[in-house]
């Protein structure tokens, strides 16, 4: 991985110690990873969990096995092969089950009338995915479809590996967090060793890696910080152009204090590692998009089944 190691200029500087504030007053606004008391919501919210309707599968049993010891790998080839082919079946997993969700939304904007369980279920959604909540129709659900979809695994797995320094990082080994994801609330997860006098925010614990990449995705479908790239993802979807991870990556500035130095690093991580071949693999896997498909991605019985071809 090649990265700029040279001392910014002090215009840079200002404008990532900007940038910096910026991250933490929204974090402090919102969440940066927002963890609600167990008395306002289930703790599936903190856990990487989806919203339950009829047509989505149970989650396989395979999803909830935790992180491989990635570092009793003595040669650093084989362990980035490793924690790539550990990583893309689940975010196949993940992303198909939010593909399926848009298709429930589908189906419920088709309908003429909805009961009082399918406005619940929108009500719910609305909420998770910070969209306004009322009023509970066609132009709701059309709300939530913008904030509601896939991320390229390129742009995944290039952050997965930058944040827990490829699966061996205190957060990843003790917390099943890749992603370096916050969270708010006292004992909502580990309290980092160098965090500063008077900061309340710790980093987030997950019952397996596959729920921290779904919160992850969560996280950049409804958190004001990443708006940007969510519009650079609805532009490519409405000229039905490839969804790209270099691509979305440029909507990364608020994601570090670094700013354009880490959206640089990012885009590099995935141009040296090659990971565009796993957006490939996954438009290749999704070729074919009838609900079945969808519905046997979602419910694979074994990892085997999600792996390039």
């Amino acid at each position: 991985m090649s990265v700029n190691t040279g001392a910014p200029s002090p215009a840079a500087q200002k404008r990532h110690a900007l940038a910096f504030i910026l991250l933490l007053l929204a974090g402090a606004l919102f969440g940066a990873f927002y963890k609600p008391s167990p008395s306002a919501l289930s703790s599936r919210d903190s856990a990487g969990e989806e919203f339950q309707f009829a047509t989505l599968p149970a989650l396989p049993g395979w999803a909830n096995a935790p992180l491989p010891d990635f570092s009793s790998y003595a040669d650093t080839d084989e362990k980035k092969a490793a924690f790539f082919e550990f990583l893309f079946p689940r975010i196949v997993l993940a992303n198909s089950r939010i593909l399926l969700e848009r298709e429930y939304l589908d189906a419920l904007a088709a309908k003429s009338q909805l009961s009082g369980k399918e406005k619940q279920w929108l009500k719910n959604e609305a909420k998770r995915l910070r969209v306004d909540l009322t009023p509970v129709g066609k132009a709701q659900i059309a709300k939530l479809k913008r904030r509601l979809d896939v991320i390229p695994p390129s742009l995944i797995m290039a952050q997965a590996a930058n944040e827990s320094a490829w699966g061996t990082s205190r957060f990843a080994v003790e917390g099943n967090n890749l992603f370096g994801q916050w969270c708010f609330t006292a004992g909502c997860g580990l309290v980092p060793l160098s965090r500063v006098s008077g900061a309340s925010h710790e980093v987030a614990k997950f019952s397996s890696p596959y729920r921290s990449i779904r919160a992850y995705i969560e996280n950049l479908n409804r958190h004001p910080a990443y708006q940007t790239l969510r519009d650079i993802r609805l532009t490519d979807r409405k000229q039905q152009e490839p969804l790209s991870g270099k691509g979305l990556a440029a909507g990364l500035e608020l994601y570090s204090e670094r700013g354009d130095e880490y959206i640089d690093e990012i885009t590099e991580m995935i141009s040296h590692n090659d990971l565009a071949v796993y957006d490939q693999a996954f438009a290749e896997i999704l070729q074919d998009q009838n609900p079945a498909h969808l519905q046997q991605l979602a419910s694979a019985s074994s990892v085997d089944e999600l792996l390039p071809r």
